[in-house]
Formats: structure tokens, sequence, C-alpha cells
């Protein structure tokens, strides 16, 4: 009997309904990217100092100008051994006293015989912000003492993509792609216009721990959605593009965060759209794929039948039956000790959790640090965004030609030179500075994308999506962390962060030609074959006509493996 696949040679494997669908989807990919980076724009912190009571009443009676009031009444930055006391700290004095010069207001203090002599206080009454908009941080005061609470809003929302990952793909598993989607789509809408709505920290802190435990989950679902629409040979380029949408969603936010400054009506411009992602209800069905694999067949070729009257086809009758893709044969049940039991297959696990780790740290830690870089954040957020476009058409033009293991490592190793030279670029430079941290940015993007391609080719198919799903855990480990090297790091030296993703990045470039090229190599069957793969002769093929079917086989699957895990980049 005919699989899918066999049908969608005859009606269309990507034709007009499957472009259709892909577009609709891609709108999701790119909505998904103010829950995944938004926190450069709501979270931004803009120049602050204590707001000292009266210091307002003395210049306005004075008639001093901004520089002339911080001279007057700021501690210099660095004073006491304190890098912050400029922001954290204010003089312990009374600004209300009576007859205070205004020419020199601290020397009306007696008792002190220089202003290095005065005692600091931290902020007791708040803070002044120099910024003509808002976010969470000016809004809940999320600095000096309370500054690790920003990392702590960008930690739970990785904590939300980690729970989520794996709870989601097994309601998409059981109960469907389509109302996975759905569920996912209305809980990350309703939850995000909470947040923008939020009325303390705390709930703030609760309504993201959501979005994150829904949206992406919703967001690889969308990816398992589409693939499993389109034929074998398009598979891989509609994943890359439906990535690339995000990419697209980047520019977005930049744009939308430019015209909007204010982190409530922010929240609100990205997540209202979210709700027109209901009406998928009546634009997409269920995946065929999966009903197949429900033995529901009457279903999924109704969904087949109207597949086919989308792109102006009719099913032919001699496919009107349908077999499961599944192969006949023993059922092997993985188990986690399968993962590092033998030499290779434990060499492969422990490399490729370090680079879905290093390949998380190094993206959103390079987009963070960003954000406190002190240049204009809505043109680097920008330059830096279009980066991924030629990062992807690298990708698409070299893993099958070259092969992976040696771009990937270039890759990394560019990251990680690229970070390493940002940070000693001196700023008056910038333009030189920011173009070295874009170059950083399209080399970790490539091996995002690289990390996801190879996992699955390295692991047997028994245990496959077990090895695919530990390793790429990794992946929401590191972005928890994250914030934490990159804001605290940052309080240290500025360019602390980059150094530290600079000997993440060099490492990983290593680490990754340890591992066997897999390039023109049948996926393997058992722990004997993932064994072997690192001896290219075991893999060669004599004649061209086994050889391609042996691809094709392969081809199908990964496929089959990328639809149980939903691997993706972000």
């Amino acid at each position: 009997m005919p699989t899918l696949d066999d049908i969608l040679e005859h009606i269309g494997e990507f034709d007009l309904f499957q472009k259709r669908a892909f577009f609709v989807l891609c709108l999701l990919s790119a909505s998904f990217t103010p829950i995944y980076v938004g926190v450069v724009f709501l979270g931004f912190s803009p120049e602050h100092r204590c707001l000292s009571p009266g210091v307002a009443e003395l210049s306005s009676r004075c008639g001093w100008s901004l520089e002339e009031e911080l001279n007057y009444t700021v501690p210099e930055q660095g004073r006491h051994g304190e890098s912050f006391s400029s922001q954290c700290r204010r003089y312990n004095v009374d600004w209300n006293t009576t007859g205070l010069s205004c020419i020199n207001p601290l020397e009306n203090f007696t008792g002190y015989g220089n202003r290095s002599s005065i005692p600091l206080t931290p902020c007791q009454d708040g803070w002044v912000y120099d910024s003509s908009g808002s976010s969470i941080v000016t809004k809940f005061n999320l600095v000096c003492e309370d500054s690790w609470k920003l990392d702590l809003f960008q930690s739970c929302v990785n904590i939300g993509f980690f729970i989520g990952s794996l709870s989601i793909g097994y309601i998409a598993d059981r109960f469907g792609r389509k109302l996975c989607l759905l569920i996912t789509i209305l809980v990350n809408s309703i939850s995000g216009v909470l947040m923008a709505f939020a009325p303390s920290y705390m709930w703030m802190l609760i309504y993201r721990f959501i979005q994150g435990l829904v949206s992406k989950g919703g967001w690889l679902t969308g990816y398992v959605l589409i693939t499993e629409f389109v034929g074998l040979s398009y598979r891989r380029t509609v994943g890359i593009v439906y990535q690339v949408a995000f990419s697209v969603g980047l520019l977005i936010l930049s744009a939308i965060a430019y015209m909007i400054p204010h982190w409530r009506w922010l929240q609100l411009t990205v997540t209202l759209p979210n709700f027109f992602f209901l009406l998928y209800y009546w634009c997409l069905p269920e995946s065929p794929r999966w009903l197949i694999a429900q033995q529901r067949n009457d279903k999924a070729m109704k969904i087949i039948n109207r597949i086919a009257k989308g792109n102006g086809k009719k099913v032919p009758p001699s496919l009107q039956s349908l077999n499961p893709e599944e192969e006949d044969g023993e059922k092997l049940s993985p188990s986690f000790l399968d993962l590092v039991r033998t030499p290779q297959i434990r060499k492969h696990t422990l490399i490729l959790m370090y680079t879905w780790f290093t390949s998380s740290v190094l993206y959103q830690g390079l987009i963070m640090h960003m954000g406190i870089a002190g240049g204009n954040i809505y043109l680097d957020f920008f330059y830096s965004a279009l980066v991924e476009f030629p990062a992807a058409l690298i990708l698409i033009l070299t893993v099958d030609r070259i092969g992976r293991r040696y771009p990937w490592a270039a890759a990394n190793l560019v990251a990680g030179a690229a970070c390493l030279l940002t940070a000693f670029i001196p700023d008056n430079i910038y333009w030189l500075k920011i173009t070295t941290a874009c170059l950083g940015r399209m080399g970790i993007t490539m091996c995002y994308e690289m990390v996801c391609l190879v996992n699955a080719e390295l692991y047997p198919t028994f245990l496959r999506n077990l090895g695919v799903l530990v390793c790429s855990s990794m992946c929401d480990i590191g972005g928890i962390i994250t914030p934490f090297i990159v804001y605290r790091l940052a309080e240290i030296w500025h360019e602390l962060p980059l150094v530290v993703f600079a000997v993440v990045g060099l490492i990983d470039g290593g680490l990754v030609l340890l591992l066997p090229e897999t390039k023109g190599k049948t996926l393997p069957e058992t722990i004997e074959d993932a064994e072997n793969m690192h001896r290219t002769e075991s893999n060669r093929e004599t004649s061209p006509a086994v050889q391609r079917r042996k691809k094709v086989w392969s081809m199908k699957k990964l496929s089959s493996e990328y639809r149980k895990r939903g691997c993706t980049s972000k």
C-alpha cells in the first residue's frame, strides 16, 4: 500500500495548498520573537540615579542645567570603591536645608572637609530615569540591589520553554497537532495580555512563565505541522525557511519597539495579533501523518483529498488506501543509559549537549549584551538580525556540498573569535565593534541550525528521539543561566560576558571536529551502526542506484524523527 509521501508525489509535494499553510504558519513563527528575545526592549535599563528629596526644588531655585544638577548632587561614579555609586547611592544629606548655596551646595554642610568625606546611603525614595519611554525596569525599579530580578524575568521564560517543550510535545503526539496548536495560541495570547496589565513584578513573572510554558511548544508544533504537510524533498528547506520567518520577526520587533517605547503598549501590540491565529481552526486541517499514525485513515484521506483539491488535482484511485510509514520489525525500548553506555555514542551525547548549550548561551547572550552596549539599541538589533538571512543561505548551500563538520566548526570558531575581538575593540570605533558582533551573531546562528540537523543523524533509530530530546534540553538550560552571565558579569567588566562567550564558542569549535561526518551517510539503525559511523569506509556505497535509494530511505527516517521531536534551532 502507498505511503503519504507516495500520494504527495501525485497531488503536489509543495503546491498551492501547502504554500498557503506554510505562509500562515510562518506568521506564527515570526510572532514568537517578542517572547524569545523581547527582554531587550521590555527590560531596557536606561541611565538612572537616586531620587533625592529637595533636589528638584533646589535646582529650580538656582536655575541649574541638568549637567550642573548632576555635578552638584550626584556622587561621582566609582567613588568609595563602588563602580555604580552614581546610580545606586546618594549623598546622605538633607537637601531641604535652608540657605544652601547655588554654587557648591555641599560646602554648606559643616563637618565635612571635602566631598569625598560625605557618607553615601542607598536610594530610599526611588530613582530618576533618563528615558522618555518606559520598561519593566523603570516600572518596577529593577536596578541596583534588585537588578537580578531582570535576570530572573528572562530565566523564567526559559524554564517555561524547558517544561513546555516536553509537555506540549506529548500533548501534540497524544491529541493531535491542530488542537495542541490552538490551545497554546489561546493560552499564550491571554497570558500576554494579562502581563501587559500586571500590577506587580510577581504577577508579571507568573504571566511570563505561562507564556514560556506554551509559546515554544506551540512554535515547535507549527514546525511539525508544516513539515508533515509537505513532501520529502521539501522538508528540510521548509523547516529552515520557517525559522527564517523568526528572523523576519526580529526585524519587525525592532521597528515596533522603536515606534512604541512604552513596555505595556509594546507588550499589547505584539500580543494582540496572536488572537487572529485562532482562525487556524478554519484555515488548517489536522496533520494527515498524525491521523495515519493513529489508525484514522478515513479522516486522513479526507484531508488528503482537501489538499489535492487545493492544489487543483485529484488523488488517483490506485492511491486511495494508506499504509503507515513506520517500519515493521522489533521495537526496541530506549533508555537514558543507552546514551552513555557505548564509547562513540557517549562521546556524541556529551559533545552534542555542550553544543546545544553553547548555541543557546551565545545566541541569546549576544542579543542581551547588545541591549546594554550603549549604542542605538533599535538599529543595533535590526542590523544583527539581518545577518541571520545569509546564515541560513550559507547553510542551505554548504551542508549537502561540503558536509556538516567543517562548516559547523568554522561557524563556531568565527562566533568565538568575533566575541573575543568585539570585547577588545575600543568604543570609539563603534562601527567596527558592531560589525564584528554581527559576524559572531551570524556564526552562532549557523551553529544553531547545524546542531539541529546533525543531532538526529548521529543516533540509531530506536534511540534517536530520546537523544534529540535529552541533548536539546541543554538549549533551555543555557537560556536559563544566560541572563545571569550577561548582566552580572557586565557589572564587573562590561565586556567580560563576551570573553566568556568566546571561550565557550572556541571550545565548541574544536569539539564538533570530533564528531563523524554524516553527509551522504545513511541513518544508523542499530547501536553498532552508530558506533561505526566514524569509520568512513564502512558507509560507502559502490552502486549509485543503491546510494540514491538509501538516501531517500534515510530522509524518510530523519523527517519522521523531526516530526516526533519538533527539533528546531530556537
